[in-house]
């Protein structure tokens, strides 16, 4: 196979958000908090009160709370929290995968879900960096549910689209829609970095060790196109720098995935960051 059919072959494999004017992938990404970010899910961390009665409390309000409890009690509506109750974390782990598949058709819109459908209707490459412990299937499963029913703006239509047209770019056969949108999310990475090992109540280990290979994936399908390590500008070698969006709910996550990108990669890594607390996005 001769460099130019071997690249526009890998191209099929590097399906991004669209193209540059010049008619060539623009090597965008993204990655994505799940909760209170994507979606305002309704499943509820079990705490205890001083009456050693358990309190459900949102993803929301435990993201502000979570390095107080067991630490020193607090109030939280009208009750006096002390700790974490039993099993804290069961609607997010095996025993909550059934619910979440339902919620995810009814729950409210998160502040990142327009970069959501952008992502998505685009055809680019995404990964899902969550505290939940759900098996990685399942999250692509909801993802494949809410693709397949056009939820608030998806629009399987129009996914198919832009994988068709990066397939005709690439010189590809194009398959049928359902084999087509399967395999792409097969390409995405999903990652519940409390699955398993891990810990609900403090992620961010977990959550830059799944950034770190996240970006590490990037650069490798970038280096399918570029035939070289990306990372570094330098439009005389035509390096290619692929763009990486993380977004995330909780301030304390997006300090620490700042300080893990500059420490290394320096400050001109190609992550941009944004936080998404009280449903609003900003760059952080």
């Amino acid at each position: 196979m001769n460099l130019k059919k071997s690249i526009r072959r890998h191209l099929l494999e590097m399906v991004t958000e669209g193209m540059d004017p010049s008619g060539l992938p623009d090597h965008k990404y993204y990655a994505f908090d799940w909760d209170d970010n994507v979606m305002n899910m309704p499943t509820k961390i079990m705490v205890l009160d001083d009456q050693d009665n358990e309190i459900g409390m949102s993803t929301d309000d435990f993201a502000e709370h979570r390095h107080d409890l067991g630490k020193k009690p607090f109030i939280y509506n009208g009750k006096t929290i002390v700790g974490f109750a039993s099993n804290p974390f069961r609607n997010f782990r095996g025993e909550g995968e059934k619910q979440f598949l339902i919620d995810v058709m009814s729950a409210s819109l998160g502040p990142s879900w327009d970069d959501f459908v952008e992502c998505i209707n685009g055809g680019s490459v995404f990964a899902i960096i969550t505290a939940r412990g759900h098996n990685p299937m399942i999250l692509k499963q909801a993802v494949y549910k809410l693709i397949k029913n056009n939820v608030s703006g998806l629009d399987q239509e129009k996914l198919v689209e832009s994988l068709k047209k990066y397939r005709d770019f690439t010189g590809e056969d194009i398959k049928d829609d359902d084999t087509m949108i399967k395999e792409y999310l097969d390409m995405c990475r999903f990652h519940p970095v409390s699955f398993g090992t891990g810990s609900e109540a403090n992620p961010e280990e977990g959550k830059i060790n799944a950034l770190r290979e996240f970006i590490s994936y990037c650069k490798e399908l970038a280096n399918m196109v570029g035939g070289k390590v990306l990372f570094k500008n330098d439009v005389s070698n035509n390096f290619v720098v692929p763009s990486i969006g993380f977004s995330d709910d909780d301030e304390r996550n997006v300090e620490k995935v700042k300080e893990f990108l500059n420490k290394e990669f320096g400050l001109e890594h190609p992550v941009t960051t944004y936080l998404t607390k009280s449903q609003t996005k900003t760059k952080y």
